[in-house]
């Protein structure tokens, strides 16, 4: 295979499976499963460079304060489907509750999903300074300061 034939990873996978965004095939957490030690600082541990492309994560200090924006941005989302799929499949009504039960049923869902989220609006962040290069192996890596 040549170095022009290199596959290309999906755009969509390596955001679902919290992947650099350079290369796009190098962990971001040093532990893959945001479950694993349920921990706040095991769940946001990170390596500081990607081990694939040597991309640095961390790009300036105080730089991921702004994935509360994205966390708040994939909460919003996420409650927003589950509203939608809860109309479409139980409906809502002024005569029962089932509006409160949406409500509670969407609170857990959005409690169980915190550390996936969290990973995730990281990566989502990142991604909007450092993005894919398919020569990943040859160029310089994105820095600031």
């Amino acid at each position: 295979m040549s170095e022009n034939d290199k596959p290309t990873p999906n755009y969509l996978w390596s955001v679902l499976h919290v992947k650099c965004p350079r290369c796009r095939r190098g962990n971001m957490f040093k532990q893959p499963n945001p479950y694993k030690p349920l921990r706040p600082k095991a769940i946001l541990d990170m390596y500081h460079d990607c081990p694939v492309c040597s991309q640095t994560f961390d790009l300036e200090p105080g730089f991921w304060y702004g994935t509360g924006y994205m966390s708040y941005a994939i909460t919003v989302l996420f409650s927003a489907v589950t509203f939608f799929l809860w109309w479409l499949t139980i409906g809502f009504s002024l005569d029962d509750n089932r509006l409160i039960y949406w409500i509670v049923a969407n609170a857990i869902l959005n409690l169980a999903l915190q550390p996936y989220f969290m990973r995730v609006s990281r990566l989502l962040y990142l991604n909007l300074f450092v993005h894919y290069n398919p020569n990943f192996d040859t160029e310089e890596t994105v820095k600031f300061t």
